[in-house]
């Protein structure tokens, strides 16, 4: 096995997920070809430099893009996220520095999840994260999109007894009531400039470190590291791969 293929504990979560395909020719070795995929994602080389041993880069390159558009992605986070731990959930966002080779595309086929910030052309990951750091929910902005204004259709998850963690940049009044009328509590940093702060627990806010933790896991693949992808769909794609295998690898860890 090389390194970075899929153990057997992972291919057995994998395998019944993936869609049949009862008529017509056989598909190409699902396993061999989704190592392929990870292996890029995992090195952030171009598509072209995957190893012969996965078999023609193209076949991982056209499964990638077929399987995107046929949700395949989006179902596998939805079926390994399923049993995430409700009552704390937390939310922050991580800027991505843009390559060159991913902001030179036409204009007319531009990506809207690219913008200038402090770190030049970026694109933030938005990710919302249960009490063990691993991720529910994920959408990207521009690089210099507010994180606040951001969060208000990530939370839909949070519910009663629940408890919302986050730093500064989400304090709002708006964030405060919407949860408040679910029954669920926020524990938010209060704005410098706050008159009136709301209740603060201090205490419980250092347990977001887990988001940061994500963010650390998530950025040892490389190709979500650095955005090397044109498209945004390709981009936010890869993210939830690296996810699924986050989040796989925890409930290996755990087994």
């Amino acid at each position: 096995m090389a390194r970075f293929d899929l153990t057997d504990f992972e291919w057995s979560v994998i395998q019944p997920l993936l869609p049949n395909k009862p008529r017509g020719v056989a598909r190409v070795d699902d396993r061999r070809v989704l190592n392929g995929i990870f292996w890029r994602l995992r090195t952030g080389a171009p598509w072209a430099d995957i190893p012969d041993r996965y078999g023609p880069h193209t076949t991982c390159v056209n499964r990638f893009n077929r399987w995107r558009r046929a949700g395949v992605w989006d179902r596998l986070l939805t079926a390994v996220s399923k049993a995430y731990g409700g009552d704390i959930q937390m939310i922050d966002s991580s800027s991505i520095r843009v390559h060159q080779h991913a902001a030179n595309a036409k204009k007319a086929t531009r990506s809207r999840c690219m913008g200038r910030s402090r770190g030049g052309l970026t694109t933030k990951i938005h990710p919302l994260v249960d009490a063990c750091g691993l991720p529910i929910l994920l959408k990207l902005t521009e690089g210099q999109a507010h994180d606040g204004r951001s969060a208000e259709d990530m939370l839909g998850s949070v519910e009663r007894g629940n408890v919302l963690l986050a730093d500064a940049a989400y304090d709002s009044n708006a964030l405060h009531e919407t949860l408040a009328a679910r029954g669920a509590r926020v524990n938010v940093k209060p704005m410098p400039n706050r008159l009136k702060p709301h209740h603060f627990n201090r205490r419980l806010y250092r347990r977001r470190n887990l988001v940061e933790r994500f963010f650390d896991k998530l950025k040892h693949f490389r190709a979500v590291a650095t955005r090397y992808d044109k498209r945004d769909d390709n981009y936010i794609a890869s993210v939830k791969l690296a996810s699924i295998r986050i989040w796989m690898r925890f409930n290996e860890s755990v087994t």
